[in-house]
């Protein structure tokens, strides 16, 4: 069911029933519930198939609420909200009391940020809780920047919140602390030269291989079921794509290589975040043609390319 974004009293409901939608954000859509419902969050578990050891973002709609979630703001986490609330950043901090554990997966820290997208934060504003929204999508599928998206892997079994396409295209950037330390655990749409321009330098720990800190955090990850590949030269991989139906993705150039079915051009510009913006669109198109196989190009390794080469890397272990 496709709800316009006129239609927020029904989400309202839908969310006080304790049940779940798919919900607009910036970055992907999300698998929205109460996080004070222990019904909700076990849902959203259920239908991503889950591990119940990776945590869940607690999005919120106002600064005013993080001390009604966090037992501690340490000064550098708060220059960092300031700097990059309403928008896909989230802060990994010490949790309060009342956060329930199955949201946190047990542990002592809670996952949080406030949604940067007008018919989100209108819903949030409308209830009284905040919700938990992982990427409404099956865990480790390719994340949705569409309701089409979203529709393709529930089909009729979810209500999706309509808000057009994902204007930033991949999640969010997560950093947590030890002590006064910043950690980037997760690659996102905010690159970690950004978030050091705001606060000083930020030690990179994003993988895991159980239990992670965050989400996004573990080796295989954000994929597509068709076979992919990550290489730093298509041209050297064209001898794969002989006598087989084999796609590719590649960050600018041309559309058309005789030894291709298709080819997906991330940013004909060469701009790295229009390429971000367009990443998982790409991805989707390519599985869903009934390839032999992906062989997806490495994007330059600087700013946001990081995030990219982050998410291909996940996609082709």
């Amino acid at each position: 069911m496709l709800l316009g974004p006129d239609e927020l009293e029904k989400a309202v409901a839908i969310l006080k029933k304790n049940d779940v939608l798919a919900i607009p954000t910036e970055t992907v859509y999300g698998l929205a519930g109460n996080i004070y419902s222990e019904e909700a969050i076990a849902k959203i578990f259920e239908l991503k198939k889950r591990p119940l050891n990776n945590p869940l973002i607690v999005h919120l709609h106002k600064m005013e609420q993080v001390h009604e979630i966090v037992a501690e703001f340490p000064p550098k986490a708060k220059l960092l909200a300031e700097q990059f609330w309403p928008g896909p950043l989230t802060l990994v901090l010490k949790k309060g009391n009342n956060v329930p554990d199955l949201v946190t997966a047990g542990k002592d820290t809670v996952a949080i940020r406030i949604p940067d997208h007008p018919v989100t934060l209108a819903l949030l504003e409308k209830l009284p809780f905040p919700i938990a929204a992982p990427s409404a999508n099956p865990f480790n599928r390719i994340s949705p920047t569409s309701t089409e998206h979203v529709l393709g892997y529930f089909q009729n079994t979810l209500a999706v919140l309509d808000g057009g396409a994902c204007k930033k295209g991949i999640e969010s950037t997560i950093i947590g602390f030890e002590g006064e330390e910043p950690i980037l655990y997760r690659l996102g749409s905010i690159s970690k030269e950004t978030t050091e321009d705001a606060i000083g330098e930020v030690r990179v720990q994003n993988k895991a291989k159980a239990a992670p800190n965050a989400p996004g955090m573990l080796k295989k990850h954000y994929a597509p079921t068709t076979k992919t590949y990550l290489t730093n030269n298509a041209k050297e991989m064209a001898y794969m794509a002989e006598g087989k139906k084999v796609g590719l993705l590649r960050f600018t150039g041309k559309s058309e290589d005789p030894n291709y079915r298709h080819i997906e051009i991330l940013s004909p510009s060469g701009d790295l975040a229009e390429a971000t913006a367009n990443l998982y669109g790409a991805l989707h198109r390519l599985d869903s043609m009934k390839l032999d196989m992906i062989i997806a190009e490495r994007v330059p390794h600087i700013g946001l390319g990081v995030s990219i080469n982050d998410r291909l890397e996940r996609a082709t272990q």
